[in-house]
């Protein structure tokens, strides 16, 4: 198994951050069957304000590569992922069109 931390903000807005919650507390079925076909086990999304932290546990053969190319063909994930343009923003220093960026361990405890 693997995981993985990213990172990503919201549009500062108490009424856009509402409703973004609301579309995560009843996401769409074909959006949850395309991350669990990915080989994402499990993943939690928290927040802090308007900061997005996601952590995903995923099988030793997860690619974001090939979730990308599946997410690409896919017509219901590309309207999910433009919905949710509306409620993200970038951030600071992402590359252009890059929206949940990957976080670099920095420490680790085990027991």
């Amino acid at each position: 198994m693997k995981t993985y931390a990213l990172a990503l903000d919201l549009k500062d807005d108490p009424d856009l951050i509402k409703e973004y919650e609301a579309y995560h507390k009843s996401i769409w079925p074909e959006i949850t069957a395309s991350i669990k076909e990915s080989g994402i086990g499990q993943m939690q999304i928290f927040r802090t304000g308007n900061r997005l932290f996601m952590l995903m546990q995923t099988s030793d053969t997860f690619s974001f590569d090939k979730k990308a190319i599946a997410d690409n063909s896919n017509p219901k994930v590309q309207e999910w992922e433009d919905l949710m343009w509306k409620y993200q923003q970038a951030l600071p220093g992402a590359a252009p069109g890059e929206k949940w960026r990957l976080m670099e361990e920095i420490f680790s405890l085990k027991a």
